[in-house]
């Protein structure tokens, strides 16, 4: 670049325009650190009414097995306890919804981007059977790292289409807003924002034409520059309790209408138990008011109990 560009004024322009975002770059990690925390353990089988999770072991019925892949948001960085998880915010919320038995399992990991979605989903073939639903969060980190905006939807698309394959019900979150982090200065933060825009839309196609269901996250942008103290973590990057809940109450409704229609789609559908878990399931989705409370300090899933 620098080669490029010398020699003319507009190149000594660029090269010092090039040379402030790097600085912005250094200066917004270094306020944001590293958070090398573990995500609290949250597998396990999630009932309704039921304040602790019950240990899976093979052998014991569930109704759904619900998967969450991804990077640190998907695993939960940032969450003090297992409840705050957004895994378990929708294994909970579809569970007290529909009296179902929900066994949530995590692939996610800390740090993960597109491209280490692979290694994610060839664990999840090795450990056994495709899950009933994959939810995916990624995005953040092929962001942050500055990988190729095609490349990375495009090894997204390849995850979900091989779930997909498999009989899963996919939903993705696609990139969430990073324009909205304050911890990035501008104009580093415009750019950024720029970028995470281009990616949720790519990822959202792909997903799309991979036979997955996408949420796009960069929507619920608005309300996180409205309210970083309460819907950022303390390192103002990952997202706090309430964060993690908002994110999960705007994925929740996608996974049940996916599920649902999944359910009737299938030919093991014929079955009585699948037809109630089927027909639940539709409850769900025409029961109002299910989808998400808020009050002034805090957000939360709130659903109707089914009899």
């Amino acid at each position: 670049m620098a080669t490029v560009l010398a020699g003319s004024s507009a190149g000594t322009a660029s090269w010092a325009a090039y040379r402030l975002l790097m600085a912005q770059a250094g200066a917004a990690r270094g306020l944001i650190g590293r958070d090398t925390t573990k995500p609290p353990e949250a597998d396990g089988i999630y009932s309704a009414g039921c304040d602790v999770p019950e240990p899976w072991r093979p052998g014991r019925p569930v109704d759904v097995h619900l998967m969450v892949f991804g990077d640190s948001t998907a695993a939960g960085v940032g969450c003090v306890t297992a409840e705050e998880v957004p895994g378990v915010r929708i294994a909970r919320g579809l569970a007290e919804a529909t009296g179902m038995r929900i066994r949530l399992s995590t692939k996610a990991i800390s740090g993960a981007t597109s491209k280490g979605l692979a290694g994610q989903v060839d664990a999840m073939f090795v450990a056994g059977p495709p899950p009933d639903a994959a939810v995916i969060f990624i995005g953040a980190n092929d962001i942050t790292k500055k990988h190729s905006i095609s490349a990375s939807a495009r090894r997204l698309g390849v995850a979900v289409a091989r779930l997909h394959a498999a009989g899963s019900v996919v939903v993705v979150g696609t990139c969430p807003d990073l324009g909205t982090v304050g911890a990035i200065p501008q104009p580093l933060r415009t750019i950024v924002h720029n970028w995470s825009v281009r990616l949720a839309k790519a990822q959202f196609a792909v997903t799309h034409t991979a036979g997955g269901s996408p949420v796009p996250m960069g929507d619920l942008g608005p309300e996180f520059l409205t309210a970083p103290d309460r819907l950022f973590a303390d390192d103002g990057f990952h997202p706090s309790a309430d964060g993690y809940a908002l994110a999960a109450a705007h994925l929740l409704p996608i996974l049940v209408t996916a599920l649902a229609q999944r359910r009737s789609e299938s030919p093991q559908a014929c079955s009585a138990e699948r037809r109630g878990i089927t027909a639940r399931l539709r409850r769900l989705i025409e029961s109002p008011g299910w989808r998400m409370s808020r009050s002034a300090d805090s957000v939360h899933i709130e659903v109707p109990v089914q009899n």
